[in-house]
């Protein structure tokens, strides 16, 4: 007989397996540490009780016939030393997860980091700068509870109760009893708080939260935008909406949770637990089955049991929250990494031979290159084509053919799923990082610039570039003059001396490119931003340093590469056609429609402005 598992109950039983997974690998460099801190804790934990199991041994000294006052005071001191004792244990277990916790999160920090230089440039496209911040800073902040308090702070919780319980049960197991049901009710809250509903609010908030960051972002950088179009109204609405919708996310969050946690710290509250005792310990003594002397310890010792729990509540949603990161730093780091093409399987000619076959340095070749971001939807099918040194060849297509994705696997942005991609005869997967971006440059649409002067951008494609070679490939660029009129010239620096607009700060980036030297140059949109009066001194600097390299231009203004050596023509995914410009005007095939819909455009926008 099988037994079916709700779908819901499944995912979240699966989700709890992953998560504990996640934090013990994550955890596994400093698992013997940590369980050394807390064996300190443990017995801190023990410490913390003796003393008022030495006062109440004292008060039953008092309380006889006949006193030893000795007797007395060397409980007293003993109990003062053991308090002092377990106040250096616990400072040192403290401290000690502390100073695990910084080199832990700065090994981790550098882990990260070195993992997201293997991992494909595309992964970075497909996310925003403030998720990778999230990954490298908050979500490594998130486990400093998992790592300096949580497993101590749990030891410390259970040892406390556990050493009082027994000793308690020993002086009267009935009334030992009835100091659990406190106990009892407060595990039941807890289990309440930390049941599945509650992670599914903690999720729905976290989602709100990012979709106010966004339309956060979105209002104020748009903001000048949609005034001068009178649409203020509606992006305030947009941002409005998301801090409400957090808000309300929020409310359905905090609400059920303040409400058990209200419960759960009245039920071992000293107040709560001392009226159980004395109700229970005066039925005993009226019953005869407890001596009033006996009454004294539950009354010392059971009212701190509550105090002891109430630290693993508070520390709940902390604790959530860094098995929630530890899943994501998990799962990053299990994040496909570039491969090599010995690692994938491929029924092409072999190495030996590739290498005997005499192949001209710079030649690039796709070879029956497919590609999908995902497996059900190919993005690009069957691609067989050839870049030859020396030559400018432009890609084109419809939105959506396939152009910008076949220009991301050159630079192996991502890698391809079929097929493979040769510079020179050698698979690309086979060059190392270094050496791949030696050989392939690229300027794309959405252009990366780093905080700091004009020429710490520059020199990033050659940190060793002299002067001269950084005004050379700013004057082919077209971006030298710009540069000039800045207040320190090469040296201002972006967003404090100067803000460049769309089309220079594109600019700047081919200049980058050039400077770099690859004898493989990728651009898709590189004069997307330009301005009219530049582009055309933009493209003609281009076409004087084809020599010797090569080009893959990607445009969608045809007019602008009606001069290069060949026309390769995307649809769908597939190479339709290929040829210069004229053969393929005169062939009539897809090439001629989208060069009749550029006249067209051309046409409009010349109307316009006579």
């Amino acid at each position: 007989m099988t037994v079916e598992v709700a779908p819901d109950k499944a995912a979240a039983k699966a989700r709890k397996q992953r998560e504990a997974r996640a934090r013990k690998e994550i955890l596994a460099p400093v698992g013997g540490v940590l369980t050394l801190a807390s064996l300190l804790v443990a017995i801190a934990s023990v410490c913390a009780v003796v003393p008022f199991l030495l006062i109440v041994s004292a008060c039953r000294e008092l309380l006889n016939d006949t006193v030893d006052t000795d007797r007395v005071w060397r409980l007293l001191l003993v109990a003062v030393v053991v308090l002092v004792a377990r106040a250096l244990l616990q400072a040192v277990a403290l401290t000690w997860s502390h100073l695990v916790d910084a080199g832990f999160q700065l090994t981790l920090r550098r882990l990260l980091a070195d993992k997201l230089t293997r991992v494909p440039l595309g992964w970075f496209g497909d996310r925003t700068s403030a998720e990778v911040k999230k990954y490298l800073q908050d979500d490594v902040e998130a486990l400093h509870y998992l790592v300096a308090h949580a497993r101590l702070d749990f030891i410390g919780s259970v040892t406390v109760p556990l050493v009082t319980l027994v000793y308690l049960f020993i002086v009267d197991w009935r009334l030992t009893l009835v100091l659990l049901v406190p106990l009892v009710l407060y595990a039941l809250c807890m289990k309440r708080m930390l049941d599945e509903p509650g992670r599914e609010r903690m999720l729905t908030y976290n989602a709100a939260e990012q979709r106010t960051r966004e339309a956060t972002v979105e209002f104020v950088d748009g903001i000048q935008v949609v005034r001068a179009f009178g649409r203020a109204g509606k992006a305030h609405s947009v941002f409005q909406d998301a801090v409400d919708h957090q808000t309300d996310s929020l409310r359905r969050l905090k609400m059920p949770i303040v409400s058990v946690q209200s419960l759960s710290d009245a039920v071992v509250s000293p107040v709560f637990v001392m009226l159980l005792v004395v109700l229970a310990g005066l039925t005993g003594v009226g019953a005869g089955w407890i001596e009033p002397l006996d009454v004294l310890p539950f009354l010392l010792i059971g009212l701190g049991l509550g105090s002891s729990l109430m630290g693993l509540g508070y520390g709940a949603q902390a604790l959530r929250t860094a098995g929630d990161a530890a899943l994501r730093l998990h799962e990053l780091m299990r994040t496909p990494e570039l491969a090599s093409s010995s690692a994938v399987s491929d029924d092409t000619e072999s190495a030996e031979a590739r290498a005997a076959a005499p192949v001209a340095a710079g030649l690039v070749r796709f070879e029956g290159v497919s590609f999908g971001y995902r497996d059900d939807h190919q993005v690009l099918r069957g691609i067989d084509l050839e870049l030859a040194p020396g030559t400018l060849t432009a890609l084109v297509g419809p939105s959506g053919s396939g152009k910008s994705t076949l220009a991301k696997l050159l630079p192996r942005f991502y890698d391809v799923q079929a097929g493979r991609i040769t510079i020179g005869g050698r698979d690309i997967r086979d060059f190392s990082t270094e050496e791949l971006y030696r050989t392939v440059g690229f300027v794309f649409q959405d252009v990366r610039l780093i905080r700091g002067s004009i020429r710490d951008n520059l020199l990033l494609a050659r940190p060793d570039a002299e002067p001269d070679a950084l005004e050379r490939a700013a004057r082919a660029a077209q971006i030298h003059d710009r540069i000039m009129s800045l207040p320190r010239g090469y040296d201002s620096e972006i967003g404090v001396d100067a803000t460049l607009s769309g089309g220079e700060a594109q600019r700047l980036s081919i200049a980058r490119a050039l400077l770099a030297d690859t004898p493989v140059l990728v651009l898709d949109e590189a004069t997307a931003f330009a301005d009219p009066e530049s582009e055309a001194a933009v493209q003609d600097a281009l076409a004087a340093l084809v020599a010797g390299r090569t080009v893959l231009v990607i445009a969608h203004r045809l007019h602008t590469i009606t001069g290069v050596d060949r026309i390769l023509v995307l649809e769908n995914g597939v190479l339709v056609e290929q040829g210069d410009h004229s053969s393929l005007v005169a062939a009539g095939g897809l090439y001629q429609r989208l060069w009749q819909i550029n006249e067209a455009a051309l046409d409009v926008v010349l109307e316009g402005t006579r």
